[in-house]
């Protein structure tokens, strides 16, 4: 039988001309925080949007067996 996942996707440290110092900071955090309730980190996503290219924030996604 073939494994089924749910994936979730968590935006920290949105800011208007990049990511903002909570993001840059608490991302650590949030990841041992998913990681306790099950999830597990596929990637960091950070698009270059902000000022100069840079990453207006960081998208975390995760994942999870479904019971």
């Amino acid at each position: 039988m073939t494994q089924k996942y749910e994936y979730k996707f968590v935006r920290l440290g949105e800011g208007m001309t990049g990511v903002k110092k909570s993001g840059r900071d608490g991302y650590q955090e949030a990841i041992q925080k998913y990681a306790g309730k099950g999830w597990r980190l596929v990637q960091v996503f950070a698009p270059g949007i902000g000022t100069y290219g840079t990453a207006k924030y960081y998208e975390l996604i995760l994942e999870r067996p479904l019971s």
